[in-house]
């Protein structure tokens, strides 16, 4: 009998252990994103930018095995000046954090992107870099590839920044977000998110940012009324728990290059 006991805690304790390992392998990471945001003021410097991004960029990324890179600029009618957005999902915070090692150890990319690499200082390809680090929502954890049926160049891309006073009314819409089960909103009424996101870096911060992805501006604006008009979410954002968590919204409309990953 002692010898049975023996044999089944063993076999309880081994399966938990299986257990534990099978659900660390399966469970989805939380991915990491680094927005690198290119100011402009020429057509030159755009052109340049463009060949390096999809001719020596993009290319090395993808050696690395980083994929669904996306490429956006604003759409026509945007006042705020020459700007591209480059959006780069990683799995992990080291794979982030070894990117300019990689960069630097690919031979490949310094051949394909030698005019931009090596710019001289009077002949900048961009006027200012802006870059912002971000860790994905649990309730969204990696990026999604947009299902559109719309060609690119019609698509809208919206990507919001929204700040909050304080940290801790930063930390309050992140949770709305995720506990509050506004992500799950979103899916419900199809906005075809990229990705919802915490800021840890940048310059706007406290902040959150995210991106919802449509097939025309036409399409944007049903999508938002019906957002608007659903009750759920005039029920979430009543609630006292929740309330001015929110300072400022910035809203940004962008289409995907054509070399875009999506």
């Amino acid at each position: 009998m002692t010898h049975i006991k023996t044999t089944l805690r063993f076999l309880f304790l081994f399966s938990a252990i299986f257990f534990c390992f099978c659900y660390k392998a399966v469970a989805a990471p939380q991915y990491y994103y680094q927005l690198k945001i290119y100011h402009l003021k020429t057509q030159a410097q755009e052109d340049r930018l463009d060949y390096y991004l999809q001719n020596a960029f993009l290319p090395a990324l993808h050696r690395m095995g980083i994929k669904n890179v996306g490429v956006f600029k604003p759409l026509a009618g945007d006042t705020s000046g020459k700007r591209v957005y480059v959006l780069i999902p990683f799995r992990t915070w080291r794979q982030l954090e070894g990117l300019t090692d990689k960069l630097s150890a690919d031979s490949q990319y310094f051949i394909d992107g030698k005019d931009y690499i090596n710019a001289p200082y009077n002949d900048e390809p961009y006027t200012r870099l802006e870059t912002i680090v971000l860790k994905a929502f649990p309730k969204m954890a990696e990026p999604a590839e947009p299902q559109l049926s719309a060609k690119k160049v019609d698509r809208v891309y919206e990507l919001r920044s929204y700040e909050s006073p304080t940290e801790a009314y930063n930390l309050n819409k992140v949770k709305m977000f995720n506990d509050g089960n506004e992500v799950a909103l979103f899916k419900r009424l199809g906005f075809n998110a990229v990705f919802y996101a915490e800021v840890l870096a940048g310059s706007h911060m406290p902040n959150l940012m995210y991106m919802t992805t449509f097939n025309s501006k036409a399409d944007r604006d049903k999508h938002w009324d019906t957002f608007s008009n659903d009750p759920e979410w005039k029920t979430l954002v009543a609630l006292p728990q929740y309330q001015h968590n929110v300072s400022k919204a910035d809203i940004i409309f962008l289409h995907p290059t054509a070399y875009s990953d999506f």
